[in-house]
């Protein structure tokens, strides 16, 4: 059965890409700045512990950098249309990136889009204020890495507005060079001339040395060939896809996205791998989220009965959560998970994703029960084929 999902709230609620483009058609070298005086002083507040860390050789390669097998997306950080951000939440942020930091979590992913209204780009802000006041030692802020996202608006026709853009994340993150500049999404479904010069500012931010690689957003399978060929011609490497992925997101279109990355050597960043949230088992049908959210779980949740049955079944028998199980799929199945974070406690249930592995027989019942549900996530729309 078909969902009823608008165009603008489906833009709305996946990925960050901003509403309004619809109406209208690091990993990161790091060199902190001068810590602020005020932060020497500061009181390592009782959630900036010590926990398991993750140890370099359980890290996992993206093109030429290393990172933690899971990081952490900032999308909710200045979204307060579908996550309620509010300012006064900052410090709560702040403890939840601290305690990420300490427990050996060194990939974070944002976006330069991200951010309702006057807040565009709160999550680049936010995120390079973290790292600059981080308490902890030195050497734990120069291993971060920092994945942000370039929108590809309307107003972005030539491969030097893309510079600038990024140029203005630079800013914004305060850093010297953004690891993997990533196009947020592709304009090819409905400007494709748009799309060859968003993809020549890619290779102006690389050859420039802004970015240390770049990746693609929201790319199907054939569009990623495309791009991955066309940057091949002009010496950049394409190191990875980030898309919708997850148990509830595993059609043959995924499936096959995920054939031709490991086929290239393209590493795939799985967003939403909780499925907005609905993969948590804290919702069902008459206890919803609040916001344009509650109307895609309404429509979906009383479908997914056979997947959260054995999520359920899966967690109990492990000790794991619903969450940890749904992201250790993720994990097994090669790709980078990148659940959103805004709390202590997002990060220490996340965490429990880690330091085991799913086996076999788990990973064949999970996805057949997916498979058997009857209700599937709505594709991002801004998703090429």
């Amino acid at each position: 059965m078909a969902l009823t999902l608008s165009p603008v709230l489906a833009g709305a609620v996946f990925s960050g890409v901003p509403s309004s483009c619809l109406r209208r058609s690091a990993i990161s070298s790091l060199h902190p700045p001068q810590r602020h005086s005020s932060t020497t002083n500061r009181t390592v507040r009782a959630s900036l512990r010590l926990g398991p860390l993750i140890w370099p050789w359980d890290k996992v390669k993206v093109g030429p950098l290393s990172v933690s097998p899971m990081g952490f997306g900032t999308w909710a950080w200045g979204n307060q249309l579908l996550w309620g951000y509010q300012e006064s939440m900052d410090m709560v942020l702040q403890d939840a990136f601290n305690l990420a930091l300490k427990n050996g979590i060194n990939f974070f992913d944002t976006a330069d889009s991200y951010g309702t209204g006057r807040l565009n780009g709160q999550s680049e802000k936010l995120l390079g204020k973290f790292i600059s006041e981080f308490p902890g030692p030195m050497n734990v802020t120069e291993n971060v890495v920092i994945a942000t996202k370039f929108a590809a608006y309307p107003w972005r026709l030539t491969p030097g507005q893309f510079v600038n853009a990024c140029k203005s994340s630079l800013d914004r993150l305060q850093v010297d060079k953004i690891g993997i500049g990533q196009l947020h999404w592709s304009t090819a479904n409905y400007a494709p001339l748009q799309e060859k010069a968003l993809w020549d500012g890619l290779v102006a931010m690389y050859e420039k040395d802004l970015v240390q690689a770049v990746g693609v957003s929201n790319y199907g399978p054939k569009q990623l060939i495309k791009i991955h060929d066309y940057l091949t011609t002009r010496g950049v490497p394409l190191c990875s896809a980030q898309v919708q992925f997850s148990l509830l997101s595993m059609g043959p279109e995924q499936m096959e996205l995920k054939q031709v990355c490991d086929s290239l050597g393209i590493r795939v960043i799985a967003y939403s791998p909780l499925g907005l949230g609905m993969l948590t088992g804290k919702y069902n049908t008459s206890t919803l989220p609040r916001g344009p959210r509650a109307l895609l779980f309404r429509q979906i949740l009383p479908g997914l009965a056979p997947l959260l049955s054995f999520l359920r079944r899966i967690a109990q028998a492990r000790g794991k959560t619903m969450s940890q199980v749904a992201i250790n799929w993720c994990i097994c199945k090669g790709t980078i998970p990148i659940p959103g974070i805004k709390s202590v406690k997002h990060v220490e249930e996340n965490l429990g994703s880690l330091g085991w592995r799913l086996n076999s027989d788990e990973i064949l019942e999970l996805e057949s029960a997916a498979q058997a549900s009857t209700k599937k996530m709505v594709q991002n729309i801004f998703q090429t084929a």
